[in-house]
């Protein structure tokens, strides 16, 4: 199916990844509005909420863009929040290795992705758990 979108052209292809974020965004919103209020104190929770919050801002302003910007706007949001990873990282203490820890959660942001990907639209598994980090 990738290579039937890249044969029609880089506009198709776009508009195809676009509509992949906006269900895997929709898939994920879902889950974190199944546990909100859960536990509200832990660090965790925490994470999951700044999560989802950022996600719908994102979705947002994507959204609110004309059809032929809303990819490079995508493109721009993953490029700004490395840099704001790296940038809340870089004030960590080092004996915390925080480049490791961004890169892992980095990673299983990607793999997130690409799990919801081959579950085509089914339930979000939970052993995967919670935005941004692991269990």
């Amino acid at each position: 199916m990738c290579g039937e979108l890249e044969d029609e052209g880089p506009v198709a292809l776009e508009e195809h990844l676009y509509g992949a974020f906006l269900a895997h965004a929709r898939a994920l919103l879902i889950e974190q509005g199944k546990r909100k209020g859960q536990d509200v104190q832990s660090a965790a929770a925490y994470a999951d909420e700044l999560f989802a919050a950022a996600l719908t801002r994102c979705r947002n302003d994507c959204e609110a863009k004309d059809e032929e910007e809303r990819y490079g706007t995508l493109a721009m949001q993953a490029l700004v929040f490395a840099r704001l990873a790296g940038f809340l990282a870089s004030h960590l203490a080092l004996q915390e290795d925080p480049l490791r820890k961004v890169m892992e959660a980095m990673m299983h942001g990607y793999s997130e992705a690409d799990h919801l990907e081959h579950d085509h639209g089914h339930e979000h598994d939970e052993s995967t758990g919670h935005f941004g980090h692991r269990h």
